[in-house]
């Protein structure tokens, strides 16, 4: 089984008028210029409620449709972040290469 990165490829979290927070990945990577980018496959956005949070690791738990997900955001990105607050997750992929 194949294990997508999601995190390099897109997620950006959202939560109320504050605005959007970018995700980037855990180890240090320079994008490609966007004439070389890969596709984003898998766009989609997921509503969810915040479960469990680490601020200082970043990885947020969610319940959204009933299941639980777990993502991670730079820790200065989820700083306003807390337990019950309702956000929107924007997920996409591009295949590890």
């Amino acid at each position: 089984m194949k294990i997508l990165s999601i995190g390099a490829a897109i997620a950006a979290l959202t939560f109320g008028a504050a605005g959007i927070a970018t995700a980037g990945s855990a180890t240090a990577t320079t994008n490609p210029p966007a004439a070389q980018a890969p596709a984003v496959r898998g766009e989609h956005s997921m509503p969810g409620k915040i479960t469990r949070i680490d601020h200082h690791s970043g990885m947020v738990h969610v319940d959204s449709y009933g299941m639980p997900l777990v993502v991670h955001f730079p820790p200065r990105s989820i700083a306003g972040l807390k337990v019950g607050d309702h956000i929107v997750l924007h997920l996409g992929y591009t295949k590890a290469h």
